[in-house]
């Protein structure tokens, strides 16, 4: 398995969800009525370090490259769908 796709509730501090299908993720939220972001994730590996390995980022500026800017950093290159009440935006 080398992606999983997790659902980050809206206004949640913490994911509640991870899935290894795209469909099971959706099927419960949909029953759920669940309102969020369900996001492609690689696994064994940082977003950071992924984005740069693909060449989707590559940093420029000195804080680019630091542990707060790491541990905040997200790729809009993922996969990512948006969820109102259990359906598909």
């Amino acid at each position: 398995m080398n992606e999983i796709w997790i659902f980050h509730g809206e206004n949640a501090k913490f994911s509640s969800g991870v899935f290894t299908e795209r469909h099971l993720a959706e099927s419960w939220i949909r029953e759920n009525k669940l309102s969020g972001l369900l996001t492609l994730y690689p696994v064994n590996v940082g977003v950071y370090q992924w984005s740069i390995a693909n060449n989707l980022f590559q940093p420029k500026k000195e804080h680019e490259s630091s542990s707060a800017f790491i541990q905040k950093f997200s790729s809009a290159a993922q996969e990512h769908y948006h969820y109102e009440n259990g359906e598909f935006e």
